[in-house]
């Protein structure tokens, strides 16, 4: 449950769902498998697995889960099982089959295909945090984020969010940082980094495990090269990859946090919400610190 990617979303401040009303409003799109010809289903399943609450609440903070599953059907065993069907057609009218019947023969195969196909599973979970007006997602894609938002509008008929936008760029405050060789007051700059040039064919250098604190990168950035990622730790205590569309990604907790959150629970369920109310303060601690080094907030 310990977020590895967070896409950021502000929530207004019209925002008022306690977990219950939240609850309730997902049940509208609670999750049901892929029907035999579907290729993919999508709906909301209990955060800790068995249980039937779809909302889990800890300290006014709220964690629901989309679940999916994708039917997995190459294009490439879809058009061999139709060449086969084509021969077969092609010799009964005794004339090559038209574009209009290859269409149909390779729908047709499609749908008798689907109910064989394997099912790929994933989760993704969406942490609301209506103290700090935070909607934030573990996806490593806007795509996969996008999903779990467009979801959560089906459900509850509007979403009034928008993107996390700061006053810095995180290009241009990540570029500085290197450049001065100095993080903002509470981070520290890690070893994997890169920089594109603002050319049109955006040439690009990547350093993985290397020293950032060096003349070659600063080079780079002398030679008109901005940062577009750049690893990060804060606090000693969280581990991360900025990248300049503000998204964070590798989260990496310090093993001493998860370690707390096993001694204070004495069984599955008090580790699930020990975990959680680690994960959450430490991150509404860390954007604040992140947004303060980025300037603030932009209206």
């Amino acid at each position: 449950m310990w977020f590895r990617n967070l896409q950021i979303f502000r929530l207004a401040d019209t925002w008022q769902y306690t977990s219950d009303e939240l609850a309730a409003a997902m049940q509208k799109g609670i999750f049901v498998g892929c029907h035999a010809t579907d290729t993919m289903a999508r709906g909301w399943v209990a955060p800790r697995g068995n249980e039937q609450e779809l909302v889990f609440s800890q300290q006014k903070q709220q964690l629901v889960a989309l679940g999916t599953e994708q039917k997995l059907l190459p294009a490439a065993v879809v058009r061999q099982y139709a060449e086969e069907k084509l021969i077969d057609l092609e010799a009964a009218q005794g004339y090559k089959p038209g574009r209009k019947q290859v269409k149909e023969v390779m729908e047709q195969m499609t749908l008798e295909l689907l109910p064989r196909a394997f099912v790929k599973r994933s989760l993704t979970y969406v942490w609301i945090d209506p103290v700090n007006r935070w909607l934030v997602v573990d996806a490593a894609s806007s795509q996969r984020a996008d999903d779990a938002i467009e979801q959560l509008k089906l459900s509850l008929g509007e979403l009034p969010l928008s993107l996390l936008k700061t006053q810095l760029a995180p290009a241009t405050a990540m570029t500085q940082w290197l450049a001065e060789g100095t993080a903002p007051s509470g981070f520290s700059i890690d070893r994997d980094c890169e920089l594109r040039a603002v050319a049109e064919e955006r040439a690009a250098v990547r350093y993985v495990r290397h020293n950032l604190d060096s003349e070659d990168v600063r080079n780079h950035i002398v030679a008109g090269k901005t940062v577009t990622r750049l690893s990060l730790t804060w606090q000693d205590r969280v581990s991360f990859v900025l990248t300049e569309q503000m998204q964070i990604k590798r989260v990496a907790f310090l093993d001493i946090l998860k370690e707390d959150a096993e001694r204070q629970a004495e069984n599955a369920d008090d580790l699930f919400a020990a975990n959680f109310s680690l994960m959450c303060g430490n991150l509404a601690q860390l954007l604040a610190n992140l947004i303060e080094s980025l300037g603030g907030e932009s209206e």
